[in-house]
């Protein structure tokens, strides 16, 4: 530790800190705009000038290091002359334009003008204009005159995303932000270069000139897409969500999210929501009151029970469904005395497990890996937050190996960081390449091979990698979740995670894949799993938050089956199912319901309502608890979603308790052919019904692509 002095008082910094760090741990604030936390160190704003006593001139507090007995001064004379002199600079070209830039109110220029700025400014020539770009449908860059050239958002493409799409080019005052030779900025975590841009130059395409910062209430949730369950600040002005930004959580998403997390909001003011129940009678849709449609459902159960027994009945639910909305789904089901319920929609295989499925270690801990091998994963694009950490190990020496079906899904450029290692394969062939890495442990190690397999030399370079290092994880993709000998490739990897130290978990698809296991959306010992239900084996269906014709393995072929059904109730808050379904109940979106989402790592995060449910629209667990009450249905006299929580034992502890987790595995280990069974993943804005529906996301070059990938990413 080194011991320097801050404006009178003692501070101690581990060796190699900088003035800036020792600040922040005094709880100075230093102006600046360049230096951000998770960036590296620019050093090119110079508005953090500090007197370093003995130096000759004033110095950067964020490229200064710390030395013992330094002396340093930020809110004396010199340091401030300084900083004004540096704003003074700063503010000679920039527009004065603040009545109508976008963000005005919380820019970090106009905040920090007032403290260092002059009243009038002596600089009377012309100033210089940056003619605006276009970067695509996200990001504005329709006002670059007011570019501070800080260069966070270089960096962030640089060191954050993976991705270099902005650079500077020309010098001096024709410096200049863009993109290589007018590209677009197609990172999926482009917009996060929008929070991190301290002046109006980079602003948010779809919220443009929506609302003043000040005129928007603030509200705390939860991602409902992938397993991250990245924290937010959604924001609101008169009943609407307006803009979603990230909400700091370290242990989670750190200070960033994905752009489905940010601009998914602007399906939920969009032209497809259904907002009051609707009836199929003769072919034609109608509107009714939430008694009518209740009652029919309710009606319709009843009738289909007496005639075929309540094993006849089923419910598919999306792992995208709160906490709460899949125990009162599951209780439902059981209460007809139905086993027929399942959130697996696009897994080829059932094999029951009597554990919760999960990361196998915590979302932090993926920062700072040394060894990871991923099986059946477009890293990047399924889940772009757990891709950013990994991302972060590799810059500190991690050595990352795959097994994937094609090269385009796996190579450096497809994930934005450099792959050791990559053992190429199609889906059927999974098994055996797995197989054939752990015969090279096994043949390194002197112990028998768990399953028949040839040490070839990707596989003996992928297990020379995980014999390396401390720190290590074997992570299966959604492609391997779905695949069609799943368990066969997790007892291969917890066999391999056994021989190398490694742990063994799933990145799991959705925001609630692990509460869905935890809540028992799940099919007993006589229950029809997903793709039986799919297979058009009941006679009457409940559609919780997901449309199968996309949402499963099916595909296509789930419409037909469907449409054989005798009765098909769709709960979603968008008009979908339409061609098959007879019942449209409008359920409300994660911004509309309080709730409970578990992400991967069974981290339990609650969330309120930020917004009153638009037109007729109710929580689902409100609908199932109804219906469950017409039913006749005993137990199912809650008052609120905590009281439907508290159902589940543990659930009010800050993880799933860890006996309820394990990614153990009993089943037999065969290297078997899925020939034509090759796993069904979702591209990253397809993955729930609100980013299918957000029309900037829809407009971005991920949506765009035309043709289907082999095996994950199809």
């Amino acid at each position: 530790m080194v011991e320097i002095e801050l404006d009178g008082q003692k501070v101690e910094v581990p060796a190699g800190s900088t003035v800036m760090h020792a600040a922040e741990k005094a709880g100075t604030y230093i102006p600046h705009f360049c230096y951000h936390k998770k960036l590296s160190i620019a050093a090119n704003c110079r508005m953090c000038l500090v007197d370093v006593e003995k130096a000759p001139k004033p110095m950067p507090a964020c490229a200064t290091p710390v030395t013992q007995g330094m002396i340093v001064h930020t809110k004396n004379d010199k340091a401030i002359k300084a900083q004004k002199g540096v704003m003074e600079f700063l503010l000679i070209n920039h527009p004065l334009d603040c009545p109508i830039c976008d963000q005005g109110g919380e820019c970090q220029l106009q905040d920090l003008a007032v403290g260092y700025g002059s009243g009038a400014s002596r600089y009377e020539e012309e100033k210089r204009v940056v003619f605006h770009k276009d970067v695509g449908p996200l990001i504005s860059m329709q006002e670059m005159s007011r570019c501070i050239h800080c260069t966070r958002c270089v960096r962030f493409g640089q060191e954050v995303a993976g991705v270099m799409e902005l650079g500077m080019s020309h010098r001096g005052e024709h410096a200049e932000i863009e993109t290589f030779v007018g590209m677009s900025v197609d990172s999926e975590l482009s917009g996060n270069m929008i929070d991190i841009c301290p002046v109006g130059a980079l602003t948010s395409k779809p919220f443009r000139y929506s609302a003043r910062t000040w005129e928007l209430s603030r509200r705390k949730s939860v991602s409902p897409h992938d397993s991250t369950g990245a924290n937010l600040i959604v924001q609101v002005k008169n009943n609407k969500v307006m803009r979603v930004v990230p909400l700091e959580n370290e242990e989670v998403n750190e200070c960033w999210i994905a752009d489905r997390d940010r601009f998914s909001y602007e399906s939920l003011n969009g032209d497809e929501r259904l907002t009051s129940p609707m009836l199929k009678q003769g072919g034609e849709w109608k509107t009714v009151d939430w008694q009518t449609a209740l009652e029919y459902v309710a009606n319709g159960l009843k009738q289909i029970k007496a005639e075929h027994g309540a094993e006849s009945i089923g419910t598919l639910a999306s792992p995208h469904s709160t906490l709460e909305e899949l125990t009162l789904a599951a209780a439902l089901m059981r209460g007809l005395g139905s086993e027929n319920i399942d959130h697996r929609l696009r897994h080829a295989e059932f094999l029951p497990s009597s554990l919760v499925r999960w990361l196998g270690t915590s979302v932090a801990s993926l920062s700072d890996l040394q060894r990871v091998l991923v099986v059946g994963s477009n890293l990047r694009k399924d889940h772009p937050l757990f891709a950013q950490r990994i991302r972060q190990s590799v810059r500190k020496g991690c050595a990352i190996s795959t097994i994937n079906s094609a090269a385009e899904l796996s190579s450096a450029d497809a994930w934005a960081m450099p792959v050791a290692n990559t053992l190429l394969a199609s889906p059927d062939a999974w098994v055996q390449g797995l197989a054939d890495v752990a015969a090279a442990i096994a043949q390194e190690k002197g112990v028998p091979a768990p399953a028949a397999g040839q040490a070839t030399e990707a596989a003996k370079a992928i297990a020379a990698s995980l014999s390396g290092g401390e720190r290590k994880a074997i992570l299966l993709g959604n492609a391997a979740a779905h695949h069609a000998n799943a368990s066969s490739l997790l007892a291969l990897a917890n066999w391999l995670g056994v021989q190398t130290g490694a742990t063994v978990g799933y990145l799991t698809e959705a925001a609630n894949t692990v509460g869905a296991q935890w809540a028992g959306a799940l099919p007993g010992d006589k229950g029809l799993h997903a793709g039986q239900m799919l297979d058009g084996r009941l006679k009457a269906v409940l559609l919780l938050n997901n449309e199968p014709e996309f949402d499963s393995a099916k595909g296509a072929v789930a419409r037909t089956s469907l449409n054989a059904i005798q009765m098909v109730v769709t709960l979603s808050p968008f008009k979908s199912n339409m061609s098959f379904s007879d019942v449209l109940l409008p359920i409300a979106p994660f911004t509309e319901t309080p709730g409970t989402f578990v992400n991967a790592e069974g981290r339990v995060q609650g969330f309120h309502a930020v917004v009153k449910p638009l037109g007729d629209t109710r929580p689902a667990w409100k609908v199932l608890r109804v219906l469950a009450n017409l039913l006749g249905l005993p137990g199912f006299d809650f008052e609120s979603s905590q009281e439907v929580l508290k159902q589940i034992p543990g659930s009010e502890l800050t993880h799933v308790p860890a006996d309820k987790l394990g990614n153990a595995s009993d089943a037999r280990i065969d290297v078997v052919s899925a020939a034509g069974q090759a796993p069904v993943v979702a591209r990253i804005y397809q993955l729930d019904g609100l980013v299918r529906r957000a029309p900037s996301l829809q407009l971005t070059a991920d949506a765009r692509q035309s043709s289907q990938l082999e095996g994950v990413g199809a």
